[in-house]
């Protein structure tokens, strides 16, 4: 059991900025994320492979990226937010060393449905990785 707690809509604002979020980029996130969702493609994983595809070292997959996007969002939402949608585009890749900063705020809320709306970014030393936006219900 945890002992988060779960925010409730109505200690919700519109234009509310969630708490950064770095994560350290490693290997074995990458890896781990990888394995995880059962995605094999050699450009997770293989360095050697990664290289003669162009690429400077292994890169995280998109599942992977999704989940660090509903951990961002449910780490301030709390465990008991409900999540109705995760849209993201990809941008720049995430390869071990770097550090992924996640950054939102609440853009869209509707108090008809307790439903929010976090638009985010999750960006690297390159550039913005991860774009989009996440819906969740609260509760009252």
């Amino acid at each position: 059991m945890t002992s988060m707690k779960t925010r409730a809509f109505a200690d919700t604002r519109l234009g509310e900025q969630l708490p950064e979020l770095a994560i350290p980029v490693t290997v074995t996130l990458i890896n781990g994320g990888a394995i995880a969702t059962r995605d094999y493609f050699a450009g997770h994983h293989d360095a050697d492979a990664a290289r003669e595809l162009g690429s400077p070292h292994i890169f995280m997959n998109i599942l992977t990226t999704t989940a660090l996007v509903q951990r961002f969002v449910e780490g301030w939402a709390g465990p008991q937010a409900t999540f109705k949608d995760i849209q993201i585009k990809l941008g720049v890749p995430n390869y071990p060393g770097d550090t992924m900063t996640f950054f939102g705020e609440v853009t869209e809320r509707d108090e008809a449905s307790n439903t929010l709306v976090v638009s985010l970014k999750g960006k690297n030393s390159m550039g913005n990785h991860a774009t989009g936006k996440v819906t969740v219900v609260l509760p009252a």
